[in-house]
């Protein structure tokens, strides 16, 4: 019994102590840190790791992924766009930084490598890391009630929105609250992590879409 109390309580905190050791040391790759949770929650539970995460396999279907999570991740991006980036923009005086990206504009197979790498890092890497992972072992510690809710939300949604620091501040903020967004879905779906995942990447494909036209 007190084993299962210490490695239930140890190995989150050592997974959280290596990911943050990564980013202060300047190696902290969103993948590794997926990786570094999955085993986590391998040694914690075992054959439950993926459920454990939120890979629920009867939310697995088609209409969830391919219809709705599309449907709602062009609505995101549509406020993103109209919105948020104008929005947020006005406030800080700074407009997002997107020059990481421009070396994609109008180069198909460079857009087509960073759509691999987009939904391999961001979609899965981000939502097992962020929502699967965090926020599922936050509940653990601190419950869910209303308030621990919140503070699971925006202290996750801005740690989010702060490893997106390339963005500039305006990315940050907005980033952030896209982190938001994607925590309160998790929540209203019962921790349908696939749904989340699929949003995600829907999300960034789009963007990558008018990355290539130069369209920002």
């Amino acid at each position: 019994m007190k084993t299962n109390v210490l490695k239930s309580t140890l190995t989150p905190i050592v997974a959280l102590l290596l990911c943050v050791a990564l980013y202060f040391l300047g190696y902290f790759q969103v993948l590794f840190a997926a990786l570094i949770v999955i085993a986590a929650s391998g040694i914690e539970y075992g054959r439950g790791l993926f459920t454990s995460l939120g890979f629920q396999r009867h939310r697995l279907k088609a209409l969830n992924l391919l219809v709705v999570a599309p449907l709602v991740a062009g609505v995101m991006f549509a406020l993103y766009l109209y919105v948020l980036i104008p929005g947020i923009t006005y406030l800080t005086g700074q407009p997002i930084d997107f020059s990481a990206f421009k070396v994609y504009e109008g180069k198909l197979p460079a857009i087509l490598g960073l759509f691999v790498y987009i939904w391999a890092s961001a979609a899965f890497g981000e939502e097992i890391l962020f929502r699967g992972y965090l926020m599922r072992q936050f509940i653990k510690f601190f419950g869910d009630s209303r308030i621990a809710l919140i503070l699971n939300i925006i202290l996750l949604s801005a740690v989010f929105g702060w490893i997106h620091a390339y963005q500039g501040i305006t990315g940050q903020i907005i980033t952030g609250i896209i982190g938001t967004t994607m925590a309160t879905i998790f929540h209203f779906r019962k921790y349908d992590l696939w749904f989340c995942i699929a949003i995600h990447g829907f999300f960034d494909t789009i963007a990558l879409v008018f990355m290539y036209y130069g369209i920002q």
